[in-house]
């Protein structure tokens, strides 16, 4: 690829990203609440409740231009790569850490390739659900062992929960056309693996964490503010 069509590319990216986080806005209002922590230029993984293939998204949209460029969403390869618009959202526009969650494809462990990233000292997006909770009974599924793993080889890194709520009914699986509704997304309070802490009891009290910031009654109806900056 020679430095012109590189140069396209890079632009083409650029204004896609603006468009995307415009839109996103302009759909769902997003509102950013940040109870437990300031959107400060510190790095960080931020783990959240995952309902919506449109959830990281949502979650670059409500941080502030600042932090969006050094923000990347770890995101499953086997579903961003298997077509060239998907491969150039999800490669070129976000910049995403793409991991295969099967054997199949799989050319190296996927926490080296998230270490990688936290060691070129960006921050994350991850949903440690490890799939679309699709039961609207069951407000959180079991955690995996992800965010654990990055906090107890990475604990100089903030771990910090964070509530998507209502995008889900925005963007239902398999719709193609949002319905636009208010969301709002909760960053809570930073947290990291403790001395001698176990596995499950991280993971226990990072489940505790993201189910402290779910809304009692969903996001109330408010004007939004036009997102801080763009792509």
């Amino acid at each position: 690829m020679d430095k012109l069509t590189t140069a396209a590319r890079a632009f083409a990216a650029k204004t896609m990203g603006h468009a995307i986080v415009f839109f996103a806005w302009l759909v769902t209002a997003v509102r950013g609440i940040w109870e437990g922590c300031e959107p400060v230029p510190v790095q960080r993984v931020y783990f959240a409740n995952h309902t919506s293939n449109g959830d990281f998204v949502l979650i670059w949209t409500a941080l502030p231009s600042r932090l969006r460029r050094r923000t990347r969403a770890v995101a499953a390869a086997d579903y961003w790569l298997t077509n060239g618009w998907r491969s150039f959202i999800g490669r070129d526009v976000f910049n995403t850490v793409l991991i295969y969650r099967g054997e199949e494809g799989r050319d190296v462990n996927p926490m080296e390739k998230i270490l990688e990233a936290v060691d070129a000292g960006d921050s994350l997006i991850i949903f440690p659900e490890g799939k679309r909770n699709m039961d609207p009974d069951v407000p959180l599924l079991p955690l995996k062992s992800g965010i654990y793993n990055i906090s107890s080889q990475r604990d100089e890194v903030e771990m910090v929960p964070v509530w998507i709520e209502n995008l889900n009914r925005v963007l239902p699986k398999g719709k193609l056309v949002p319905v636009p509704l208010l969301c709002t997304v909760s960053f809570g309070t930073p947290m990291r693996v403790r001395p001698d802490e176990s596995r499950e009891a991280f993971l226990e009290r990072a489940s505790s964490a993201l189910l402290a910031l779910k809304p009692a009654t969903g996001p109330q109806a408010t004007s939004g503010e036009a997102p801080e900056g763009s792509a």
